[in-house]
């Protein structure tokens, strides 16, 4: 359910995300609450308010005092801007990188890519 390699809350509120952009929460839809995440998930309840406080802070989900959290206007796009920045920056920079050290050019690269693709690609 959860890994070891970082902390849950960080975890859950990725998870969360993810969820976000699958459709799951839809923009102005309620996410569960801190005791149904922990219950659900059984977690520390101050471990899931912490993993939702992350998300508040990043204009993910918005806070609806008595009501509950709800997915931000906006954050679907804001956390795909957010996910293509980072890819460009984890994969495609060192991919280019690489593909200029062993003297590839955009063409040379553009067909492996093309070369590679799989049914679940396209």
């Amino acid at each position: 359910m959860f890994e070891d390699s970082r902390p849950i809350f960080q975890q859950l509120a990725e998870r969360i995300v993810d969820d976000i952009l699958r459709g799951r929460y839809e923009e102005g839809g309620q996410v569960p609450s801190t005791n149904e995440l922990a219950s659900y998930l059984r977690i520390n309840p101050a471990t899931a308010g912490k993993g939702l406080g992350l998300l508040v802070d990043r204009g993910i989900l918005v806070k609806r005092r008595g009501i509950g959290m709800f997915v931000a206007e906006g954050a679907t796009e804001r956390i795909a801007a957010e996910r293509r920045d980072r890819f460009v920056q984890d994969f495609v920079q060192p991919m280019l990188a690489e593909a200029r050290t062993i003297g590839l050019d955009r063409a040379a690269l553009n067909r492996l890519i093309d070369d590679s693709r799989t049914p679940e690609t396209e």
